[in-house]
């Protein structure tokens, strides 16, 4: 074994969004693509000490190649220890978890989450720093700059590590650690939440189904549910993480989990339903004919965190990305704690968990965590219910009508065009930041704007400040029209819309969701000329 200097230009377009590199598997199999970032980040993290890298993605195609590149070159770079998920697998809570735990200096995450896999599909790569969450911008911007002005990158020539074997083997002089992507994550859960009463709910008779999309969660839902739960067999489905997903979209949302929705919409519906994603940091939750918003989800979490152990001593704070709806403002205003408005991407919750300044976090995207990682945690969301449902004693209907009788009904719902380009979705952002001024104080329909702006977040720990980070048109009675540009595509822009309107009439709280926001569709149209401005009819997706 020796270690290689291999000469090399930079590529263009390697700057890290809200979630880290995200391309076509085609573009990171370029000769240097995935060699060029990797070096970057090495360049600016350097090799930890005495500590070590935790490595691991979904297992999508292109995983494994791609680990063992990594651990190449972080042999290179002189990294003491790596910790690998057998298979290549690790799911990004359980990254989380394990850096945590372990006290490694970060962990590399091979992952694009939600987005479609396979040859054709897309892949994902990004760093994680020493708290288990997303780099912050200074370091992911420090990284994209190194990568404009590589010239050569460092790797060791060494043979394959096999990473279906438990154990230690050694690369150049750095050891290399094979471990169970499930056991650290798993002991974490059984702290967090009764198991004890989560047995006898199983024991009792309910049915659940939780609908792994053939992604990285299926071995984690397995063990936990099934195994150390009680679940009977055939709880978990599509369990095995395949490296297309199936040629699903491993997106946990009522369009591409159609499947799950019907099943419980069905006349033999089990009690709960739930799934997560590609990478296992998102959940939906589903009950018997009513698929529970991620708002909502958080609301209710929150509301009722002290039915849990590992929170019976009350939460310290929220937080929710500025896009996500107010239901989890209100439970804060009800405990006297604070609900911090972010921009969107878990890295801005981690100043605010670390600072123990919020316990539970949430954003629209069907994301929700709470401060045992620096990650959104899927599985972890789906444990939370099944541990309120065994202590309250109800359905997820009674518990989500019962919340929204307290507190009222955010009617919320977010309307994505997909693969607009780019240039026009830009033209769209601009041309509404020009019409801020003029929009504060008018009427607009039957509603009034009370304020309208350009979020912009002023980090209340480190002093940072985050701009352009969603348009936002609030009305007079606390409904919001946002729109945002998604930094998690591959293909041109996706433009996000989402709508809010706010009800605390219990008799009102029946309404079909796009009805009761339908007068708030109409005014974001007319004053972004959505139509227009993309060329389409109509949203690509509605959840």
């Amino acid at each position: 074994m020796s270690i290689q200097t291999v000469p090399t230009t930079p590529f263009a377009g390697q700057r890290p969004g809200t979630s880290g590199l995200r391309k076509k598997v085609t573009e990171f199999q370029r000769p240097g693509y995935l060699e060029n970032f990797v070096e970057a980040i090495f360049l600016i993290v350097g090799s930890g000490g005495g500590c070590g890298l935790v490595v691991g993605g979904d297992g999508r195609y292109f995983n494994r190649e791609a680990i063992q590149t990594i651990l190449r070159m972080a042999a290179a770079h002189g990294v003491a220890r790596c910790l690998v998920g057998r298979g290549g697998i690790l799911s990004t809570p359980a990254v989380s978890c394990v850096i945590r735990k372990r006290a490694a200096f970060g962990g590399i995450v091979l992952s694009a989450s939600h987005n479609p896999g396979g040859p054709d599909g897309d892949f994902g790569i990004k760093y994680n720093i020493e708290n288990g969450g997303p780099a912050p911008e200074k370091i992911t911007e420090a990284i994209h700059a190194a990568t404009r002005t590589l010239n050569c990158y460092h790797i060791s020539d060494c043979p394959p590590v096999d990473l279906d074997r438990p154990g230690s083997t050694r690369i150049e002089g750095m050891t290399v650690e094979v471990i169970d992507p499930v056991a650290d994550y798993a002991e974490l859960m059984a702290r967090l939440f009764d198991f004890d009463a989560i047995r006898a709910l199983f024991a009792r008779g309910f049915r659940m189904r939780f609908d792994a999309m053939h992604a990285v969660s299926g071995p984690y839902a397995q063990a936990i549910i099934e195994g150390m739960l009680g679940a009977p067999g055939g709880t978990v489905v599509n369990c095995t993480p395949l490296e297309d997903f199936g040629g699903g979209h491993p997106d946990p949302n009522p369009v591409n989990a159609a499947e799950l929705v019907a099943h419980m919409n069905g006349p033999d519906a089990p009690d709960l339903g739930a799934a997560s994603d590609g990478d296992g940091d998102r959940n939906m939750i589903v009950g018997r004919g009513l698929a529970v918003t991620p708002s909502d989800s958080l609301a209710i979490i929150a509301a009722n965190a002290a039915v849990a152990p590992g929170y019976a001593k009350g939460i310290t704070g929220i937080a929710r990305s500025m896009p996500t709806s107010r239901a989890a403002d209100r439970v804060a205003d009800s405990l006297g704690i604070t609900c911090f408005e972010t921009p969107t991407g878990w890295k801005y919750f981690g100043n605010l968990m670390d600072a123990n300044l919020a316990t539970l976090c949430g954003e629209e995207s069907y994301g929700t965590g709470s401060h045992h990682i620096r990650e959104k945690d899927g599985l972890w969301a789906v444990l939370f219910w099944l541990n309120l449902l065994a202590v309250r004693g109800q359905s997820v209907e009674e518990i989500v009508r019962g919340h929204w009788a307290r507190f009222g009904r955010n009617y919320y719902s977010r309307h994505d065009y997909e693969a607009v380009d780019a240039g026009a979705a830009d033209a769209l952002m601009e041309a509404l930041r020009a019409r801020l001024p003029e929009l504060a104080g008018r009427t607009l329909g039957s509603f009034r704007v009370a304020e309208a702006d350009d979020f912009v977040y002023h980090d209340p720990v480190d002093g940072s400040v985050a701009t352009h980070q969603g348009i936002r048109i609030i009305m007079a009675d606390g409904s919001r029209i946002v729109f945002r540009l998604s930094g998690t595509g591959t293909e041109g822009a996706t433009i996000r819309l989402y709508l809010e309107r706010y009800e605390a009439d219990p008799a009102r709280h029946g309404l079909d969701t796009q009805a009761a926001l339908a007068d708030l569709a109409a005014i974001a149209d007319d004053i972004a000329g959505l139509r227009q401005r993309t060329g389409r009819a109509q949203p690509s997706v509605i959840t």
